[in-house]
């Protein structure tokens, strides 16, 4: 029951509704930004994080100020008493414009707070999970899983080394289906 308690004192609907703006934002996985947020927030869930409203609520809407550039950022810091820190925390994983992909995941992976790692992991645990062939050309599919095994897995082992053995599991397991590709036989 101390699961229960902790999470009975989590307000999310008004961090629903902000991240419902995401709905019209399609990925090219299928569905759209908003479930994915829903979906980070479920693998927080799974890993019992029930008591860190702030990693909880920022999960939610990760990548509302980077997908939806006219969020009004101060109406978001009004939120509620810790959304000056939920908005600070997404700012932290958000991708600033002009900065390259390797150096946003650099400047996590360096400078990062223990919350945007974990955040950053969750995130891409559901990105591979949403990682199907059928939807990335297989070129694309190295690249993020290159990315995942140089920078996501070393804050994966630094922050939750059992996050870092499922980001192993889906990376080996996404790899092991591209090398099946060489060979359409096997299929």
């Amino acid at each position: 029951m101390e699961d229960v308690e902790k999470l009975k004192n989590l307000v999310l609907a008004p961090y629903i509704i902000k991240a419902t703006a995401l709905i019209g934002n399609p990925r090219n996985v299928g569905g759209n930004a908003f479930r994915h947020g829903l979906a980070t927030f479920a693998i927080l869930l799974d890993y019992k994080l029930f008591d860190d409203y702030i990693l909880l609520k920022a999960a939610v809407i990760h990548d509302l100020i980077e997908d939806v550039p006219e969020t009004n950022q101060d109406e978001l810091r009004r939120i509620d008493d810790q959304a000056n820190d939920v908005v600070n925390l997404v700012l932290e994983v958000t991708r600033m414009k002009g900065e390259s992909k390797p150096s946003f995941l650099n400047r996590i992976l360096q400078k990062g707070s223990r919350k945007a790692k974990i955040l950053k992991v969750a995130d891409r645990i559901s990105n591979l999970t949403d990682l199907h062939r059928d939807d990335y050309p297989k070129k694309k599919m190295l690249s993020i899983l290159d990315d995942s095994e140089k920078y996501i897995l070393p804050m994966a082992m630094e922050v939750n080394k059992n996050m870092a053995i499922e980001l192993k599991d889906l990376i080996d397991r996404r790899r092991k289906r591209l090398n099946f590709l060489k060979y359409p036989e096997f299929l």
